[in-house]
């Protein structure tokens, strides 16, 4: 179980081997044994003691603002290696390997929006023209990225400026899909302009954390970007592999609004946007565990997104560790 806590003013304390959770009105008690990850919005009082029993039943304690973006956890965070893949990680960073190695992700990532937007053709007849004009122009963009060549420092410009290409022409496409009323003209981020990129906002909020644990559980350092390589003090490796899994926030915000769950009551209005309320947040964040958790085939077995995630990670941990680098002594 995903237990989410954000009403304002809840508290969580220790009983027993139970944790209890106190509101204004009500009181309840659960068996540590059943959760697997709390989540814990703002406002939220919380006990030490808490943090401990967590720990020893390896539950996984996220801390999100109001907007959806972690920034912090508690969580025995054992590296899932030795150093030897974070060390080969370093080294391919730094090399044209690598550059190969990560431009698997930003394909990956429209391969998975083109398969969606082909589904969505087939149910979406009214839109069929464009969104197979959409189809045809990310397959030139695919094709593109696939033809880079050279150290990253080198084109990097060039692939951010095809992501940026491509994510325009992406999300004029993905917003037609959602009724008229929460359709919208660009991106917006903290704070979201609209219903929709609220969601979008949180929900990536959400996946950034099951990404980053992951990568850990795998062993690699999550500070070690090939694409995304700004400083040490941000998480570059989770946003480059995170762009193969945005599209199952994008799907799960797409299924939210065909089955009517969410309304312009579950927003609330900001200064300079709108964002996700306690009502929003209850309906939207079970709504995307269960997606995240429903078992699908994938390699020839049943296998949920979330566990997908983690096999994906074993997979790049061992990737890194048998990339052969033809000129070890290039470092661009």
């Amino acid at each position: 179980m995903h237990l989410v806590i954000n009403k304002y003013g809840t508290s969580l304390r220790k009983s027993g081997e139970m944790l209890e959770i106190s509101g204004k009105d009500s009181k309840q008690r659960l068996s540590v044994k059943k959760i697997s990850s709390l989540v814990i919005g703002t406002g939220v009082h919380m006990s030490t003691d808490i943090v401990e029993m967590a720990l020893k039943n390896n539950i996984d304690i996220l801390f999100l603002d109001k907007f959806g973006n972690p920034y912090g956890r508690f969580w025995h965070a054992r590296m899932g290696s030795t150093t030897r893949i974070r060390r080969r990680q370093l080294e391919l960073s730094q090399h044209p390997e690598g550059l190969q190695f990560a431009l698997q992700w930003m394909k990956r990532k429209l391969d998975n929006q083109i398969d969606f937007l082909q589904d969505m053709s087939l149910r979406r007849t009214g839109l069929y023209g464009d969104i197979m004009q959409t189809i045809e122009g990310l397959k030139e963009y695919r094709k593109e990225i696939s033809m880079l060549r050279g150290n990253l420092e080198e084109v990097r410009g060039r692939v951010f400026g095809l992501e940026g290409s491509a994510g325009r022409l992406w999300w004029t496409q993905y917003s037609a899909l959602l009724p008229k009323t929460y359709q919208f003209s660009e991106r917006s981020r903290q704070p979201a302009k609209d219903e929709a990129n609220a969601l979008l906002n949180y929900g990536y909020g959400i996946m950034y954390s099951q990404v980053e644990k992951a990568v850990i559980l795998a062993g690699m350092d999550p500070f070690i970007g090939f694409i995304h390589t700004d400083n040490y003090n941000k998480v570059s490796l989770v946003f480059d592999v995170i762009e193969q899994y945005r599209i199952w926030v994008e799907e799960a915000v797409v299924s939210l609004f065909s089955k009517r769950l969410i309304k312009k009551e579950h927003f609330t209005p900001l200064a300079n946007g709108i964002s996700l309320n306690e009502e929003g947040k209850r309906i939207f964040i079970p709504h995307l565990f269960d997606y995240l958790e429903a078992p699908r085939r994938y390699k020839g077995r049943d296998v949920s997104r979330k566990d997908q995630i983690q096999l994906d990670m074993y997979a790049t941990a061992r990737q890194i560790l048998h990339i052969k680098i033809e000129n070890q002594g290039h470092t661009g």
